[in-house]
């Protein structure tokens, strides 16, 4: 069991590194749905970021209009 949690502790890291290398952590000024969701996949596609996976998401919100 030890084993696993280890596995996933450094597939995390790694996904971690991947993110960073790509620049996702720089302070852009705004946050948005998809810069957040594009973190958290790369986060988790870990080491497959080396080997080609560019994983990004898109979030088509449509916040209503504060009623009046």
């Amino acid at each position: 069991m030890r084993i696993g949690a280890v596995i996933v502790v450094i597939w995390l890291v790694l996904g971690v590194v991947a993110a960073f290398e790509r620049g996702y952590f720089k302070d852009s000024g705004d946050a948005s749905c998809a810069e957040a969701g594009t973190v958290i996949v790369t986060t988790l596609a870990g080491p497959l970021n080396w080997m080609g996976v560019n994983p990004k998401i898109t979030c088509d919100v449509d916040v209503p209009a504060p009623s009046e």
